[in-house]
């Protein structure tokens, strides 16, 4: 793959763990780091698998997933550029919690374990700020949780959309852009539906001129409307 070359320590600096170390703290750290590049639908790790290393992503994007006892995914996450996984179950089991597949060409840093945990034992404040972050993710996944029982499709639909773009939307040109691409079984994973009904939802939200697909991604044309159905789905009895 062939990628620009950047900086670890430049990445690493986008981690809220790592913002404060000092330069030569970030260089040791970037020494016991490893660079691993990854075609596009690559597995990085399966979930069940032993945990030999935490990832840091350099350049590309990933998607973590469950899957149940009839094959079916549950998409747990989307991460991107600066971001660490996993982030739950690091210091108390000895196995990945979910599956980690790239999306698109993925450069990624990788630090063993052992080497992580000797490095966290000398940077107390470094592990405080990890278990936050990791007590942070599981509020945010039962948060997802929370949103997603008991509604209907659409419901999900949208609110999944608003959290991607949320968390992973970038403004360029004027326009709001989800740059994931990702097809109609990859949404329906992600939101427990078909990938029929994944399609009759977008060609909906289309018609109402909040979103557009194409390949690289989403477009979302309104995403005060996205924001107010939200708003209803928490609140509805205003």
């Amino acid at each position: 793959m062939n990628e620009k070359s950047i900086d670890p320590g430049v990445i690493l600096r986008q981690v809220p763990l790592f913002r404060d170390l000092s330069d030569g703290e970030m260089e040791g750290l970037c020494r016991i780091m490893i660079q691993r590049s990854y075609r596009k639908k690559t597995i990085v790790f399966t979930e069940g698998s032993e945990k030999e290393a935490v990832y840091f992503i350099q350049s590309g994007l990933i998607k973590t997933y469950k899957t149940d006892e009839n094959g079916h995914q549950q998409i747990v996450s989307f991460l991107k550029t600066g971001d660490m996984f996993p982030h739950t179950g690091l210091f108390h089991t000895n196995h990945y919690p979910a599956t980690a597949e790239t999306i698109v060409p993925t450069l990624l840093l990788a630090m063993a374990i052992k080497p992580f945990e000797a490095f966290l034992s000398n940077a107390p404040g470094i592990a405080v700020k990890l278990l936050r972050v990791m007590s942070e993710k599981i509020l945010e996944l039962q948060g997802k949780l929370q949103e997603l029982t008991g509604q209907d499709v659409q419901n999900r639909g949208q609110l999944f959309l608003l959290k991607l773009a949320e968390t992973n939307g970038m403004v360029k040109s004027g326009k709001l852009l989800i740059e994931i691409p990702m097809t109609h079984q990859d949404i329906a994973n992600a939101i427990g539906t078909t990938r029929e009904t994944v399609n009759r939802l977008l060609n909906q939200l289309r018609k109402e001129g909040i979103v557009e697909t194409d390949r690289s991604g989403f477009v979302i044309h309104d995403i005060e409307a996205l924001r107010h159905w939200r708003e209803i789905v928490n609140c509805p009895d205003q």
